[in-house]
């Protein structure tokens, strides 16, 4: 009995140790009403700036980029507000794309 038992808790510990850590995983798009970061890897691959359109316009305001920090592990900030009142700028959303399938 010692034996299986023994087995058991050295497989789920081999187990546990085969898998990554994910101690330097990082959302692609981090925020809220007020704002929000992008990883900097994702938008080496991806339109940065669609991302953080489509992030705001969930909450009905317009982008502002912050700061870059353009190196591994980095990110770009921005800031989500409001349309000045008297300016003729609607906030767009974008619509995802369907495709027909034929």
């Amino acid at each position: 009995m010692r034996r299986i038992v023994a087995a058991s808790l050295v497989a789920i510990c081999g187990g546990f140790a085969g898998l990554p850590a994910k101690a330097d995983w990082v959302p692609p798009v981090k925020g809220n009403d007020t704002g929000g970061i992008i990883a900097y890897s994702v938008a080496t691959q991806a339109d940065a700036r669609q991302i953080a359109v489509d992030h705001c316009a969930q909450y009905g305001k317009i982008v502002k980029f912050l700061a870059v920090d353009a190196e591994y592990g980095g990110y770009i900030s921005f800031s989500c507000r409001w349309v000045p009142y008297g300016t003729r700028e609607m906030v767009v959303k974008a619509r995802p794309v369907v495709r027909a399938l034929y």
